[in-house]
């Protein structure tokens, strides 16, 4: 049996899912939709370690007035900024198989006005070409869609329940952070690859209906953890900058 070549990325359905593994790489992803009081505690958390992060944000985010000078600190302080949809659209049912539940002409009027929203920050679609899903869920066919813009579909490494901070207090599924930071410590003491690679998917607020804990919270401390480790962080473009499509982003 050939040995598996840890340098090369996972893929899962057409989109990247894992980086290569053969580097103490950890990128940060913090999606973004309606709330963001979590976008100053974790900015002030990276620059206080010269962190770099990936943002990606929907539509609608972007627009919001509110928002805007939280989306020009991320620029100006050197994070990626990505689209996350325009409107959030939910693309296939959750069973399985999942079925796809929107057309082509749907899937690019939104992506196009997602990108319209970042380019009105300066930010050109050619530097935007990293894409997270909305709700982090696609298809095959989502994922050619997305290449044959000219773009790349990324999502989180599973593993870690880092993206259940979102949940509300009632969630029957609710997760405490401090159990969230646990599973990210366990993953990388159990995993044979460590953390290597990863893509750690945050979000940037969760709302006014959690409020008994915000992983944001932790953020400074697990970062420190991860840095004691021995792990790097990077945009997540740069991570996989070898397979970012080249050329014009349609």
């Amino acid at each position: 049996m050939d040995k598996e070549d840890k340098s090369l990325p996972i893929w899962k359905k057409g989109a990247i899912i894992r980086g290569p593994r053969d580097r103490r790489l950890i990128a940060l992803e913090f999606t973004g939709g309606y709330y963001a009081e979590g976008g100053t505690t974790i900015l002030n958390e990276l620059k206080k370690r010269h962190i770099k992060a990936s943002f990606f944000f929907i539509g609608d985010f972007y627009r919001n007035p509110d928002f805007k000078s939280l989306i020009e600190r991320i620029r100006d302080e050197g994070h990626y900024l990505g689209p996350h949809s325009d409107k959030h659209p939910l693309y296939a049912s959750w069973e399985d198989p999942p079925k796809l539940l929107i057309t082509r002409e749907e899937f690019d009027r939104d992506l196009t006005q997602n990108l319209l929203e970042i380019e009105r920050f300066g930010i050109p679609r050619e530097k935007a070409r990293l894409f997270i899903p909305p709700y982090e869920h696609y298809t095959e066919e989502i994922a050619a869609w997305t290449r044959e813009r000219g773009m790349l579909l990324i999502n989180f490494s599973p593993g870690t329940r880092s993206n259940a901070d979102y949940m509300e207090d009632n969630d029957k599924n609710f997760v405490s952070s401090p159990e969230m930071v646990r599973s990210i410590l366990t993953k990388e003491e159990t995993d044979p690859d460590g953390l290597n690679g990863f893509l750690l998917l945050m979000h940037v607020g969760a709302g006014p209906k959690r409020t008994r804990d915000h992983l944001y919270n932790y953020l400074g401390d697990l970062l420190d953890e991860l840095l004691r480790r021995g792990y790097q962080f990077v945009r997540v473009d740069e991570m996989l900058a070898d397979y970012v499509p080249k050329g014009e982003v349609k």
